[in-house]
């Protein structure tokens, strides 16, 4: 009898193997056959790129309102950190509200030069809004070095494909690389670490001697730090 059960064991380790060695395959195909990475494939990269922000002018607007400057404001100051080239007010030509934005531009090199725009740098143009009825909004622009991605939404292969063979799909990581991009203040900070800030003594001597436990609180109590 117990030379009958032999061949049972080593067929029951034979499955048991098996089956260890397909999961081990699953494992590998599930993990490791993901060639590509969206770093690379949409890369984070310094390219010259145009900021813009449209300004809403009713057709009986004879000056702008109080939010309305604080954008202005707000885009200036924007603009004196990241661009020193001229700054462009775009004036709709063909619209219904194009008489009220000829007024109100007066408004705005007036606040763009109070915000520390030099009025060189300040350039009107105009751009055909068509006979469309509706009011065009006054366009501010300047052209600075920004940090940017590839546009998104390219679908280059089908999807099915890559999900059969376990790949992502081209699109794959595309809008957080874009939005990692958006939210860099300074683009240079990606070229290398900016000059460090020289100490602070003082601030350096409150902080030994508070370490030290030489420093007291209000009531005369000595603070002592273990």
């Amino acid at each position: 009898m117990a030379l009958n059960r032999f061949p049972f064991r080593v067929a029951a380790v034979a499955i048991l193997a098996g089956l260890l060695a397909g999961c081990a395959n699953k494992d590998k195909l599930a993990t490791g056959s993901i060639p590509d990475d969206y770093r690379t494939r949409h890369p984070i990269v310094i390219a010259e790129g145009e900021r813009t922000i449209d300004i809403p002018v009713a057709s009986g607007d004879t000056r702008l309102t109080q939010g309305t400057r604080d954008v202005i404001r707000g885009f200036a100051a924007e603009y004196r950190n990241a661009s020193s080239g001229v700054i462009q007010i775009m004036l709709p030509r063909g619209s219904v509200n194009s008489h009220a934005a000829q007024i109100v531009r007066k408004e705005i090199r007036r606040l763009l030069a109070a915000t520390g725009v030099s009025p060189k740098k300040i350039l009107e143009t105009s751009y055909d809004a068509g006979a469309t009825g509706d009011a065009a909004p006054i366009r501010l622009s300047y052209v600075a070095i920004t940090a940017q991605t590839a546009p998104c939404g390219e679908w280059p292969e089908d999807v099915t494909l890559n999900t059969l063979e376990n790949r992502n799909y081209y699109n794959f990581g595309c809008a957080s690389q874009s939005n990692l991009a958006a939210q860099i203040a300074n683009p240079t900070d990606l070229i290398g670490p900016r000059q460090m800030s020289p100490i602070d003594a003082e601030q350096r001597g409150e902080v030994i001697k508070t370490w030290r436990g030489t420093d007291t609180d209000d009531g005369g109590t000595t603070i002592v730090f273990n």
